[in-house]
């Protein structure tokens, strides 16, 4: 398939709007399932690790399934795989109505929305990039937005919903408006060529049926000649039906005498197509040892250890707020009459806030962007201390602001993992680290539940979600320093034709 050149804008713009409103209903929910989480933990009666697995799960299953997304995408297109996911995220959450344990929800809201989050977030993002080349960058800042201004009102609409509906009915419209992703699916309407097809591709359709013998792999040597030969006589019978027989006669010893030549060709055609065969498996194993290689000489690069140390530190300690910042208040005995609003939605617009100031701060040339995401991550664990001293709804608001608008380091995460390994690797490291980012948001809520079920109290479980991020940011601060100058030389020392790379925020 051939592509045209990016518009960038036209038709992308519907397609920034569609792909924001995807993010939008489909990260809603799982972003918001705080709310919820205090709703499963009334309704089973299990332990605040066991259930804090759900809503891990719905955040990390699609992050830990990138390359399988990735590899969706590719094969059918953004269009079939956002409306296929669709189904996915709305079927995933009715059926979570009917749960009737927590085991159940781990399959229908963790697996299945989660999975279909993953796919969506990468069809968007896929189909986003064919759009748009000048703007890239532009339009993935205003698409991953989505998610967070899903966060920020789908926490208050759980709410209100539960009020008025229970939980199953909750779920049961969250779902329903989630078949709003079909519509917004049918409009990502692919970047094709609209030119005729290849010339390779005419050429083919014009070849008569009985040429596509050598096709024909599970056929000996004597059947195809044999089917040749009465191709090219049912052809002489169809144009002169009289002289048939005698054309039958001369023909059988015309092929009598290439049969020879015939054999020849088909045995050369085999062996040339098992060498291919042997070549191509041998290319492909090339490749699997070429991406282990490549692999192992990133992670000689102390920044890019240190930086894969500290994303799954900071998603195990950083998570786990956005999930059971509400069960802390209630843990802390906060009166429902000084809610003035969720918790989980000051996150949600906070982080929107966060990953545009940040992004527009890593732009500045003075700004290093390696020390700007330290200090993000050391802000967060000195924050994530003090959330065992907040005992009244407006510090717990506050930390919830401080919290978000940290968090909005996923902005300037592309930049400083470009500047660690280079434009050239990006999308291989990037991959790797997306990977140990969803098994830290996969194992984060859980660990700081299973404290809660030890010790009865959540000051123990953020102390060691801070010393967690802390860790992280001290080690990343400790690589970067000797070698962080070394890294930013050889990164100038780029070809001149080399591409920036602009802000792509996860969601």
């Amino acid at each position: 398939m051939a592509f045209r050149k990016p518009p960038d804008g036209g038709w992308g713009w519907v397609i920034v709007v569609v792909s924001f409103f995807t993010q939008f209903l489909c990260y809603g929910s799982p972003l918001a399932v705080g709310v919820l989480y205090l709703e499963w933990l009334d309704a089973f009666g299990e332990g605040k690790g066991k259930t804090a697995w759900v809503g891990s799960l719905a955040n990390g299953i699609g992050l830990l399934a990138s390359p399988v997304c990735s590899i969706c995408v590719s094969s059918f297109g953004a269009r079939p795989v956002a409306i296929f996911s669709g189904f996915m995220v709305a079927g995933g959450l009715m059926m979570s109505s009917f749960a009737p344990n927590i085991y159940f929800l781990y399959v229908s809201y963790g697996i299945v929305v989660g999975l279909g989050c993953g796919l969506l977030y990468t069809a968007t993002v896929t189909i986003t990039c064919q759009y748009f080349d000048k703007r890239r960058g532009l339009a993935l800042g205003l698409i991953s937005t989505g998610s967070s201004v899903g966060l920020f009102i789908y926490a208050a609409l759980q709410r209100e919903l539960i009020e008025l509906y229970g939980l199953d009915g909750c779920l049961l419209i969250v779902g329903a408006l989630s078949l709003n992703i079909l519509a917004c699916g049918s409009l990502m309407r692919p970047l094709e060529s609209s030119s005729s097809p290849p010339p390779e591709k005419m050429l083919v359709d014009k070849v008569p049926d009985q040429y596509f013998v050598y096709h024909e792999k599970e056929k000996t040597v004597e059947e195809n000649i044999s089917i040749l030969e009465k191709g090219y006589i049912d052809e002489k019978c169809v144009n002169n039906v009289p002289d048939c027989k005698q054309d039958s006669i001369l023909n059988k010893n015309a092929l009598s005498s290439i049969n020879v030549n015939e054999k020849d060709t088909y045995k050369k055609k085999v062996v040339e197509q098992t060498n291919f065969c042997k070549q191509l498996a041998k290319r492909k194993w090339q490749l699997y040892l070429t991406y282990w290689k490549e692999t192992m000489v990133l992670f000689k690069n102390k920044v890019f250890s240190a930086l894969f140390v500290a994303i799954l530190l900071f998603d195990i300690g950083g998570f786990p707020p956005s999930l059971l910042m509400e069960d802390v208040a209630r843990s802390a005995n906060i009166s429902e009459d000084d809610y003035y609003m969720p918790l989980i939605s000051i996150i949600g617009i906070m982080t929107t806030v966060g990953k545009l100031i940040l992004g527009i701060l890593a732009d500045f040339k003075w700004v290093n962007t390696l020390y700007l995401y330290v200090t993000t991550l050391l802000m967060t664990g000195v924050a994530l201390f003090a959330i065992p001293f907040a005992k009244s709804y407006l510090t717990l608001a506050m930390l919830s602001g401080i919290l978000g608008f940290l968090t909005g380091n996923w902005s300037i995460f592309p930049y400083v993992t470009t500047k660690t390994v280079g434009i050239e690797k990006l999308t291989h490291a990037y991959g790797i680290l997306m990977f140990f980012a969803g098994l830290g948001n996969s194992l984060g809520p859980p660990i700081v539940g299973w404290f809660y079920d030890w010790t009865q109290e959540y000051n123990t479980a953020f102390y060691f979600s801070g010393f967690c991020v802390l860790l992280g940011g001290f080690l990343l601060l400790l690589a970067a320093l000797p070698c962080w100058n070394a890294c930013t030389n050889q990164s100038s020392k780029l070809p001149p034709n080399t591409y920036s790379y602009k802000v792509a925020s996860n969601a």
